[in-house]
């Protein structure tokens, strides 16, 4: 499969373990576009225009991924891609706050592989019907 046919996933985490496990983990199968704050975020959304996001609630800059998301989904272009967090923050009222943020998916790390690639194929999947 060539890149130019490979679903685009735009992962915004700013560890760079992270970001490195998810582009081994991911690479093969996505074409992944990577960013690490408020300030990368919406210019690399606008050049790439993802299929899916997985987005950590801790970043870079002065926004948290949880106001990146409220933003994102105000926001009328780009408010139906589905965003799926991904995040050591695993209480419940992380979840919760998370959740009303308006993300589609609350996953907390460590993420078993599976469950993380079923909910990318599960958004997916979606978007061709």
């Amino acid at each position: 499969m060539d890149i130019k046919n490979k679903p685009k996933i735009l992962i915004t985490e700013d560890d760079f373990d992270n970001q490195r496990f998810l582009t081994i983990f991911l690479g093969k199968r996505y074409d992944l576009v990577i960013c690490d704050s408020d300030k990368t975020f919406f210019p690399t959304l606008e050049k790439h225009r993802p299929e899916v996001i997985i987005m950590d609630i801790s970043l870079k800059g002065s926004k948290d991924g949880l106001q990146i998301t409220r933003e994102l989904k105000a926001n009328r272009d780009y408010k139906d891609i589905p965003v799926i967090c991904l995040t050591a923050h695993a209480f419940q009222k992380d979840k919760e706050n998370a959740e009303d943020a308006g993300v589609d998916l609350f996953l907390a790390k460590p993420v078993e592989n599976e469950i993380l690639l079923n909910a990318i194929e599960s958004f997916r999947i979606k978007e061709e019907i």
